[in-house]
């Protein structure tokens, strides 16, 4: 800074010659350098204070907002002196294909206790047990006497209880948030949805994760906020699934068996658009797993269609078959001559009934369903070659079916494939699959000879994967199952104006430490439809099936699984879209008439 001398010397040099006081010069001059001084230290002054005014009213911002927030928010369950992570709530919607809710997520509440904030701990016990019926009285009263600082009530309660609950009044019973899974339509596809349960939790939040079915699946999807809550869509069809498990609970029931399933597939696509498993249970009520020591198929958690690995019997046959045609070894007209006596080492081959069907045509061996005739066919293709097949069709590995339970129903192979294990595989006994893998099988046929995934996404047109075998082979494969139908052992599966083509299947039922029952069975009807253009696969099973009929027992598949199988199609082909072919009655014409 320029300092400007009080007495310039040039000033009072001419003031002198004026005859002037030099003084006065002087005087302005402090005067002036005063008042400059002052300036700048006012300027000073007032800048300070302007920096200390923002800084208080920013402190008391921070500290305002702070206990607005803290004012407004839920008290919280101290879990950890160190941080952690967030819990993470929002789960997506799963729904069918054209949408519609099959889980979702419903608000509601938790009910935890602070036992040293609690007035009357035994009159609170009291009326809790009068609400909640499974709670017991003295653990409370011993849990709220006692040293616990915190206690969980109940995880999840509904709108009613929680108002009972309040109206207890006692301040150290809480309520805190929660988000639970809801499955709206109960029972409904409950095998393939599976459930969920809670996993980490906190007074203000509970994480949801999936245990079984595509909830466990699709777990990482459905939780992933980076998806923005975009629902996995299904390929089932909730109207149809409906329709499906109604029919098969009440053929399960007509037919007094065990149990049953039923998969419907898109022959094209891949796509499971109904796929049932009875006895079922209620997702929102997921009941426990059972103990050991019971057969895993007593309880309703047990998936028929991907879990059950049965011997599914005579529906292997038409494999057989349209193997030796695909070889070039037979077509549906050769000769085959079943008759016996026919061994394999020491093992008889013989035929349901102790028939003797003599020399019939390929196609015949299946309408009539000859051990004898497939067993003859499987030595000309060959263990080797009857191996390769099967794997083709998926027949030697878990299906992809994107549920956790599919990768538990691993098909059971003999550990020798020898002569005996072709022939006897060749009739659908000795190889164990599950209905599922049949599906995948049939619908190889009915789409012309490739091999496709079943699965529960939907898909964008058909998803064909590796040819199996020619289409001329499935065609003759889709007529001699279509025969079945028309003149064999399917006679009841027929529907009108669907042209229902299939095979059916009754296998001996294995004991638990080896060898066969004498009357118990299981009963698989193995259909496409509609023939004259296939489109869907499906499969039906019944476990243990029974009923009299014409005064005797009858447990065979055409008796049971397949009327079930013919209703079934009659009630969902119509809901698929399909539209009837319907053939004019004999003797039905057009009369003109005049006026």
């Amino acid at each position: 800074m320029t300092r400007t001398p009080l007495r310039p010397l040039a000033r009072i040099l001419d003031a002198r010659a004026r005859g002037e006081n030099p003084k006065v010069i002087e005087r302005e001059n402090i005067r002036k350098r005063h008042e400059d001084m002052k300036d700048r230290a006012r300027a000073r002054a007032e800048g300070r204070l302007l920096v200390l005014g923002l800084f208080f009213f920013c402190a008391f911002s921070v500290v305002g907002v702070r206990m607005g927030m803290l004012a407004t928010s839920e008290a919280q369950e101290p879990l950890a002196s160190a941080p952690g992570a967030a819990i993470a709530m929002q789960r997506a919607n799963v729904v069918d294909r054209e949408g519609r809710i099959l889980a979702t997520n419903l608000d509601t509440y938790s009910v935890y206790a602070q036992p040293p904030l609690m007035i009357d701990p035994v009159a609170a016990a009291d009326q809790l047990v009068a609400i909640f019926p499974d709670l017991e009285k003295e653990r409370l009263v011993k849990d709220f006497t006692g040293n616990r600082k915190f206690l969980w009530i109940k995880k999840r309660i509904s709108p009613e209880q929680k108002q009972a609950v309040h109206d207890i009044g006692d301040p150290g019973i809480l309520f805190g948030p929660r988000e639970m899974r809801l499955y709206p339509n109960g029972r409904l596809a409950a095998h393939i949805l599976g459930g969920s349960g809670f996993g980490r939790e906190g007074v203000s939040a509970a994480e949801v994760i999936g245990v079984a079915g595509v909830e466990k699946q699709f777990d990482d999807y459905l939780r992933d906020p980076a998806n923005g809550n975009k629902p996995l869509q299904l390929s089932l069809d909730l109207t149809i699934q409906a329709a499906v498990e109604q029919v098969l609970y009440g053929g399960m029931k007509i037919m007094n068996a065990k149990g049953a399933s039923a998969v419907l597939m898109n022959a094209h696509t891949g796509e499971v658009v109904s796929a049932a498993s009875l006895p079922s249970f209620d997702p929102n009520d997921r009941p426990r797993p059972p103990t050991s020591g019971f057969d895993p198929s007593d309880s309703p958690l047990f998936n028929r269609y991907v879990q059950g690995v049965y011997e599914l019997g005579s529906v292997f046959k038409i494999f057989t078959a349209a193997q030796a045609v695909e070889l070039g070894l037979v077509n549906s007209n050769t000769i085959i001559d079943t008759s016996g006596p026919m061994k394999i080492g020491r093992f008889p081959i013989g035929e349901f009934n102790g028939k003797n069907y003599g020399k019939i045509s390929v196609a015949d061996v299946i309408v009539h369903s000859s051990n004898r005739g497939t067993g003859r066919l499987a030595l000309q293709i060959g263990s080797q070659r009857q191996q390769d097949f099967l794997n083709a069709l998926g027949m030697f590995d878990p299906t992809p079916f994107e549920i956790v339970e599919a990768k538990g129903g691993a098909p059971l192979k003999p550990k020798k494939w020898g002569e005996l294990s072709t022939v006897t595989i060749s009739y659908g006994h000795g190889l164990s699959t599950s209905p599922m893998h049949l599906a995948a099988g049939y619908a190889t046929i009915a789409n012309g000879g490739h091999y496709v995934s079943p699965t529960i996404l939907r898909q964008n047109g058909p998803q064909y994967g590796p040819r199996v075998m020619s289409q001329g082979t499935a065609r003759q494969a889709q007529k001699m199952l279509r025969k079945v139908v028309t003149d064999g052992t399917a006679s009841f599966g027929e529907v009108k104006g669907y042209d229902v083509a299939g095979k059916t299947g009754t296998a001996d039922k294995p004991k638990p430490r080896g060898g066969y029952y004498d009357d118990k069975v299981i009963a698989t009807f193995a259909t496409i439809f509609p023939a004259y253009d296939p489109q869907y696969v499906l499969i039906v099973t019944l476990d243990e099936p029974s009923i009299l009929a014409y005064g005797e027992k009858r447990r065979t598949a055409g008796w049971t699984a397949v009327p079930v199988a013919a209703e079934l199609i009659g009630r969902v082909a119509p809901l698929l879209g399909l539209r009837p072919r319907l053939e004019p009655e004999a003797g039905a014409a057009i009369t003109l008439t005049s006026n």
